[in-house]
């Protein structure tokens, strides 16, 4: 029996993981694809005038086998991937864009839902169905309802062309940091690195059949302690070269011209679809609007964070100097001296609050957050089936035992999982003559794992990655609306964001992490001496930060910004928009070309300044908390009834509007930054 031709009969309806077999992917996408070939034949050949439920209602409750394998099939692609899945999805990738391309491009289906549209007042089609109506009306304008035939079959190719690209350029990452070693011999190479993470490159040695040495891979759990604490210079080096070289090496595994014909095609899409760009294109649904309003943003924050990144390189070789070396600051030395740096001028080594931060500590911290903010609870489940022996999952349920939703966390690193961290759906929320269907929720981390008697330890910024991944996942579980399709995170870009990062704001706060900060040796809570160096450093770094940051949100806008998205050299192209930006050579882009998955196998083209637009909003909505109280539940049951429940019910900027009482400014956010600058509006 193959379990995705039926609904599941499972507790909770979670995926029945424990007998989903490879082979049931090509099976129920096969299946899926007829069944909504038929539902969708029945909505156009449908004799009666259109109304919501026979038109939009019939539509959006089309293609249940199809969900329900696709949404196993992608996730598992990235989060616990084998061959045969990597061929399978390979094949059906462009299978799956078409379909998607033929509903959309269906002209009977399009007139029904364009008559709903222009008589939607006279309907009286209102809240979420009028919501929902846009979101299908626009989505086919968008997508090329309006095209000539020969146009809509030319975007149709480009979409599964794309789609294609963008699972080849995937692979070819993960196969990358599958394939690298950094191999070391002499222990004298290891001088500087904490003894967890030596433990954990001698444990990483011996899996891949190798003794007596120590294996560092480009996992971030490896590479970033790596360049942050090893002495030896010349292994920085060579670990960072491996690392920023990702996809660029002319290899089997490069991705040059996977970004290339990406760009390209993008673009051609865009003029065809009647837009300047594919900027234009995707910011048109966005709270930013245009490229420009995101440029504005990110230049008048460009000179003031390069101001202090400036500082910094100089504080930075100027400690190089006085250890005695005549060499000039590079950026595989950049994290190396700004820990040194950190721990001279605040008397703070990350090693020494990181026992403090075990990954079950810091995540009964964050249940606890959201325990007080929501009243809600975190019942662990054994019985549910897992995709991967490692996964936890949890009932996530109100006070009086009602359940919420599903909640799988996946935390440890493996050569079949992507590297990162993203929260995502194996359900999504919606109801069925208002009866709630729980949404099933997944978190992906890539955290160290634990080794003997060593739990899994987090470095502080993990800690926010928990917490920030969190965030996500109390937008998908706490989701109330009617339809799928507006549930959680289905969203604008740069709105998803704020549920996420606002949740970072209470990792850090003092009385927080007395509730979760317990040394895992002792027991002891974080003392108040290293608190107090936690926040006296809070600000240290952010010209480094906030610099790699922009750099690779400009680099993005200027490959989507293009008429014609022509691009001779990718290399050349991104030096030269980094060279015009005036970027120190200390500091490349967070995401080179060639490895930056958010724009090329994500859905963040055009929309990486998404992070620092959503960051405007958190840091402002934040400040209520702090004014009010950190768990002050007048405070917390708006933001909850306004944005976590609402999903994309409404335009986001009303729901924050409503929330805050006022449009967001920058000051709060500037001021968490430390960056002083013109008021953006």
């Amino acid at each position: 029996m193959n379990p995705f031709l039926s609904p599941y009969d499972t507790a909770y309806g979670v995926p029945p993981f424990d007998i989903i077999k490879t082979h049931h992917f090509k099976t129920g996408v096969k299946l899926g694809l007829e069944e909504q070939k038929m539902e969708i034949s029945a909505i156009t050949g449908n004799t009666e005038l259109p109304d919501f439920n026979n038109t939009i209602l019939a539509l959006e409750q089309s293609g249940q086998t199809l969900k329900r394998t696709t949404s196993v099939m992608y996730n598992l692609s990235y989060s616990n991937t084998s061959p045969e899945l990597q061929v399978i999805m390979q094949k059906l990738g462009p299978t799956l864009s078409a379909h998607s391309d033929s509903i959309i491009m269906n002209p009977k289906l399009f007139s029904k839902i364009k008559y709903l549209w222009d008589n939607r007042y006279q309907l009286k089609i209102k809240g979420e169905k009028r919501r929902l109506l846009e979101t299908y009306y626009k989505n086919f304008v968008r997508n090329g309802a309006n095209l000539t035939t020969a146009d809509k079959k030319r975007v149709s190719l480009i979409n599964q062309r794309l789609t294609v690209l963008s699972l080849q350029f995937s692979k070819n990452i993960l196969d990358i940091i599958n394939d690298f070693r950094l191999i070391i011999t002499d222990p004298k190479d290891l001088s500087g690195l904490p003894e967890e993470i030596i433990a954990t490159a001698a444990e990483t040695a011996l899996t891949a059949g190798l003794k007596n040495t120590w294996v560092f891979t480009l996992q971030n759990a490896s590479v970033i302690p790596f360049l942050q604490y090893a002495d030896s210079r010349v292994h920085r080096h060579s670990i960072w070269s491996a690392y920023v070289n990702k996809g660029n090496n002319g290899d089997t595994f490069d991705n040059n011209e996977i970004v290339k014909e990406m760009v390209r095609l993008r673009a051609e899409k865009a003029r065809l679809l009647g837009y300047n760009s594919h900027a234009h294109y995707v910011l048109e649904n966005q709270m930013a609007k245009t490229p420009d309003q995101v440029m504005q943003l990110l230049n008048n924050l460009w000179s003031p964070a390069l101001e202090m990144a400036k500082s910094e390189a100089e504080a930075l070789q100027t400690m190089i100097h006085k250890d005695g070396h005549d060499f000039k600051l590079e950026a595989w030395d950049w994290r190396y001296y700004a820990e040194r740096l950190r721990k001279e001028k605040y008397d703070l080594d990350e090693n020494d609050i990181k026992p403090y931060f075990s990954l079950q500590n810091a995540l009964k911290g964050v249940f606890n957050v959201a325990e007080k903010l929501y009243s809600i609870q975190f019942v662990k489940k054994t019985s549910l089936p897992v995709y991967h022996r490692d996964v936890e999952v949890y009932k996530v349920q109100q006070s009086d035992r009602k359940i919420i939703g599903i909640l799988y966390l996946d935390f440890f690193p493996r050569d079949s999982k992507q590297g990162g961290a993203w929260m995502t759906s194996f359900v999504e929320q919606y109801k069925i003559r208002n009866k709630r269907i729980v949404p099933v929720i997944s978190i992906v981390c890539n955290f160290t794992k634990p080794l003997g008697d060593i739990p899994s330890l987090l470095t502080f910024d993990e800690v926010n990655t928990l917490f920030h991944e969190f965030g996500h996942a109390l937008h998908g579980l706490l989701s109330n609306v009617s339809f799928s399709s507006l549930a959680g995170t289905n969203v604008p870009t740069d709105f998803v964001e704020l549920p996420s990062q606002i949740m970072e704001n209470w990792s850090s706060e003092p009385e927080i992490l007395k509730n979760y900060a317990f040394h895992y040796i002792t027991g002891k809570v974080l003392p108040d001496h290293l608190i107090q160096k936690m926040e006296s450093s809070s600000k240290y770094g952010q010209g480094f930060a906030t610099v790699e940051y922009l750099a690779a949100s400009i680099l993005d806008m200027s490959f989507h910004t293009m008429a014609d998205g022509v691009i001779d050299d990718v290399k050349q192209f991104e030096n030269d928009v980094l060279q015009k930006i005036g970027l120190l050579p200390q500091i490349i882009s967070r995401y080179r070309s060639t490895y930056f998955s958010h724009i090329f196998a994500g859905g963040y083209s055009s929309g990486y300044y998404s992070y620092i637009w959503s960051e405007v909003l958190d840091a402002d909505a934040y400040s209520v908390f702090k004014t009010k109280g950190l768990f002050d539940q007048q405070t917390a049951h708006s933001f909850c009834q306004n944005i976590l429940k609402k999903g994309g019910s409404a335009d986001p900027m009303k729901l924050y509007v409503k929330f805050r009482g006022k449009k967001p400014d920058t000051e709060a956010m500037l001021e968490k930054r430390g960056l002083v600058l013109q008021k953006v509006d």
